[in-house]
């Protein structure tokens, strides 16, 4: 369904407003504004830039004082009935979200009392669910977040399917009810197996039907793919069952891994970067990777990106900054123009070794989507980081046989200037410059000389002195 309602308009808004805002965001529409009092509608070329409309603008852009509100616009009749389960692991427990859709001719308030208001599934199946009303503004479906063990998540499945399918025959709505099961990307190849035969033993044991979304709908904030089962309510719960079965054990063996290569960049934790989901039942204390002293600490790093480039990194109202900071962790500030170089501006990243990873990361990725560095051509920045005055002989090293191994190590270059006059806070700029990953690399080697001197510089108790033995009588 392509056609989308506009709510929350304003009585002062015209189709040219309209008009100038899809412009803005680059949301492509095949026909012209059909204004009325309060609201208006619109057909968009495909689905893609109907979910681009809700997603970018609902709830999100004012026009004459008023948040727009956008949403597909759909004939009761044409509405369907679908049911979405996420089963994400979190620590010592196992989640499922279950998306509900939002469809108008369905009793909700009638369901929520039945199922929730009596706690019956929370009691049968020792489960937290929750149900997330004003999430997604615009979106045709809601979330239903059920906490609980494998089992009890595949049997609460099971029994909201049942509860929909009921709903749906009391309205007479004949469509089939698909499962819909959301997974990382990471876990996806697994699943599917060598030639799909993974997929193609599951499909053929439960007598189900499997699809899996494309690779296309990936973005960075929602790095998970839909996998879509169709068949009887029975068939689709075994479906689910071997699906996370499956997950569970990439889920497990990608956990191990990380284990191992936990000390690849030291002073990060690899566990709270966001890659996968944080904790597995029954990890033992080996496997949760346990940053050393100060890693918790806040940082601060410059980053220099391209003058051009500062319009793209704070985006339409500063929605895509704002985003990005949400999303690591981090305070990002661009600094005013400043310095001898007007090519460049200073971005300020503050906090943890996690956060700044992330925020840089998505940094150097988003200079690359916008084209400001070639197809071919690998996306080199230079940070900064202020260390001691103290220090800096340590990292340089005696005859510059520190800083020798360090640009040797992580290939990129690192510079500690001569001459340099210390600041007020007694600290002088160390200069890295080199791809995202040779960047990150040398920043958490600097870090780690840096805590060695913090933890030389403490004061050690003196050997003379000894804790005085109570008298013997």
């Amino acid at each position: 369904m392509n056609k989308l309602y506009i709510g929350n308009v304003s009585a002062e808004a015209s189709e040219e407003d309209f008009e100038t805002i899809f412009e803005q965001w680059k949301i492509p529409h095949s026909g012209p504004f059909l204004l009325k009092t309060g609201y208006a509608f619109v057909d968009c070329l495909d689905e893609k830039a109907a979910m681009k409309a809700i997603d970018v603008l609902s709830g999100k852009v004012e026009l004459h004082g008023k948040l727009l509100e956008v949403e597909h616009s759909v004939p009761k009749r044409q509405r369907n009935c679908k049911l979405q389960i996420r089963n994400i692991p979190p620590h010592m427990q196992w989640e499922v979200n279950a998306f509900l859709s939002n469809v108008e001719h369905f009793e909700r308030p009638h369901f929520c009392t039945r199922c929730f208001t009596n706690n019956w599934p929370c009691l049968i199946f020792s489960s937290r669910i929750d149900i997330h009303r004003k999430e997604n503004a615009g979106a045709a479906e809601k979330p239903i977040t059920i906490h609980s063990t494998p089992e009890g998540c595949s049997s609460a499945c099971t029994t909201i399917m049942e509860i929909m399918q009921k709903e749906a025959a009391e309205t007479k709505f004949t469509e089939e009810i698909p499962l819909k099961i959301l997974a990382h990307n990471n876990f996806v190849g697994r699943l599917i197996g060598k030639e799909g035969r993974n997929l193609k033993k599951i499909e053929q044991d439960t007598g189900t039907k499997i699809t899996i979304s494309s690779l296309q709908d990936l973005t960075l904030y929602n790095p998970e793919r839909t996998i879509t089962v169709t068949g009887p309510i029975e068939a689709c719960a075994r479906a689910e069952e071997e699906v996370m079965k499956k997950i569970r054990e990439s889920y497990e063996s990608d956990m191990a891994a990380m284990n191992l290569q936990s000390n690849l960049i030291p002073g990060l934790n690899l566990n709270a970067l966001g890659l996968f989901p944080s904790g597995a039942p029954g990890m033992g204390p080996s496997m949760s990777s346990v940053p050393p002293p100060g890693a918790h600490e806040s940082e601060t790093v410059h980053l220099f990106i391209p003058a051009l480039a500062v319009g793209a990194i704070i985006g339409k109202q500063g929605q895509h900054i704002k985003q990005l900071s949400h999303f690591a962790g981090a305070s990002i500030k661009i600094a005013p123009a400043e310095g001898a170089d007007p090519k460049l501006r200073k971005v300020i990243i503050s906090g943890p070794p996690e956060a700044q990873f992330k925020a840089q990361c998505r940094l150097f990725g988003k200079l690359k989507e916008e084209n400001f560095f070639g197809p071919k051509e690998e996306v080199k920045l230079e940070a900064h980081i202020k260390v001691p005055s103290f220090a800096a002989g340590r990292v340089i090293g005696k005859g510059g046989k520190t800083v020798n191994e360090l640009q040797n190590l992580t290939c990129a270059e690192v510079v500690v200037p001569r001459d340099q006059t210390p600041d007020e806070n007694d600290q002088v700029i160390v200069k890295i410059s080199g791809h995202f990953f040779a960047c990150q690399l040398a920043q958490r080697k600097i870090q780690e000389i840096l805590a060695q001197v913090r933890r030389q510089q403490q004061p050690k108790p003196s050997s003379g002195t000894q804790t005085p033995q109570p008298r013997r009588k």
